[in-house]
């Protein structure tokens, strides 16, 4: 079965983080993405940018209509997602739960209900 994981952050968090801190903490979670990569069980992991690049697209008249967005309510943007796919839900659990960063933040676990075909 398949499994989202989202990982959550802010810019008050990631400016915090000392500039010599961030090579070891990309290699942790390079580790990470490496190792389940490697048992076939991660499909993708993308990190994203901060929430002042993303867009809100609606369509007019037929055709797209940009504007800025989202506005956040809270501090915390979706930062980075994970597609996995596992045996069982105890699994998913079980490597959400050796993310990198899953000491100090959770790693939200959506179960993948439908795919559209690959071939489409």
């Amino acid at each position: 079965m398949k499994y989202l994981m989202l990982i959550y952050g802010n810019q008050e968090k990631w400016d915090s983080i000392p500039a010599e801190d961030w090579p070891k903490e990309i290699a942790k979670q390079d580790a990470w993405n490496k190792k389940y990569q490697e048992t076939g069980e991660l499909l993708g992991a993308y990190g994203l940018a901060d929430a002042a690049a993303a867009r809100l697209v609606r369509r007019k008249d037929g055709a797209p209509a940009v504007t800025d967005g989202p506005y956040l309510e809270t501090k915390e943007y979706v930062a980075s997602l994970y597609l996995v796919d596992v045996e069982s839900e105890a699994r998913a659990y079980e490597i959400a739960a050796e993310m990198p960063w899953a000491d100090n933040d959770p790693v939200e676990v959506w179960p993948i209900l439908h795919e559209a075909a690959a071939d489409l």
